[in-house]
């Protein structure tokens, strides 16, 4: 079984600068309470391949996550597939931006979850909490990129 949830948030920052802020995936504990630590891999700009080596908590249990970018093209699209073996993976996820008025942005975040062994069980959970933190995503995300990203 698989299943996609995404969040939607309108961001008071220019497009180039949010998508320069996502690209660099070392910000996503920023937004993201659930990652404990995460590094580039190589450590250089974001391109397609590079890896994000993470620490993730899940429901109390700590996990390793590795994605690599499978598309980046600025200002407008990011794309990501999680490559580490764990029971329930983001097979595809990304980030979709666009100029909004006023240099602001509207960003897209989706993840497609697939469960595996013992994650096929699990996966119906997983994109229950996941889409019902959404919206609350979402508003992190606008919140952060907002404080990283300096105004005007």
């Amino acid at each position: 079984m698989s299943g996609t949830f995404e969040a939607t948030a309108e961001i008071d920052r220019p497009v180039e600068a949010v998508f320069e802020y996502l690209a660099d995936g070392r910000n996503d504990p920023q937004f993201s309470p659930r990652v404990q630590k995460i590094e580039r891999v190589p450590d250089a700009p974001t391109a397609v391949g590079t890896v994000f080596r993470s620490t993730v908590k899940d429901a109390g249990m700590k996990t390793a996550r590795e994605f690599r970018i499978t598309a980046l093209e600025a200002p407008g699209l990011i794309r990501w597939a999680e490559v580490s073996k764990n029971s329930v993976t983001a097979s595809e996820g990304g980030y979709d931006l666009e100029p909004l008025p006023d240099g602001r942005t509207r960003l897209r975040i989706f993840n497609v979850l697939e469960g595996h062994g013992l994650g096929k069980l699990l996966v119906g959970l997983a994109l229950a909490a996941a889409r019902k933190d959404a919206p609350a995503f979402g508003a992190r995300i606008k919140a952060a990129a907002e404080s990283a990203i300096p105004a005007g």
